[in-house]
């Protein structure tokens, strides 16, 4: 049974850093075709933040390039998002989420539809 659970998340001042962390279980890390960050502000559509494939190549949102890094750790099943000079823009519900296998969407894409496995998210709050 594959589970993702996301912890990291916190309240901070506009400028400010964060990492989030999705510990994943039930699934064989290092091969999994693409894993991601995703998220979700009231009121608005769930959207792709980074992406990694499985050998390490990247994806980000514009809104985040420069300012946010997607990294895993192979040995500790972890997934991580490095998050600096947050904005209150960065403020929503954030999630991990994993596609086993290509389904005929890109990693890089970061469609929500393409991904299988979610986590139940961990807020992220940024005052100005």
């Amino acid at each position: 049974q594959v589970q993702l659970v996301e912890s990291g998340g916190g309240s901070v001042q506009a400028g400010g850093s964060l990492r989030l962390s999705c510990a994943g279980s039930g699934y064989t890390f290092p091969t999994t075709y693409c894993m991601g960050w995703f998220r979700q502000a009231p009121g608005k559509e769930r959207e792709g933040v980074a992406t990694i494939y499985n050998f390490g190549g990247t994806a980000y949102a514009d809104s985040v390039k420069g300012r946010f890094t997607i990294s895993k750790d192979n040995a500790k099943n972890t997934l991580y998002l490095q998050m600096n000079t947050l904005k209150p823009e960065d403020t929503a519900m954030y999630y991990c989420a994993v596609a086993l296998v290509y389904s005929g969407s890109s990693c890089a894409e970061m469609y929500t539809n393409a991904m299988r496995y979610w986590g139940k998210g961990t807020q992220v709050t940024i005052s100005s």
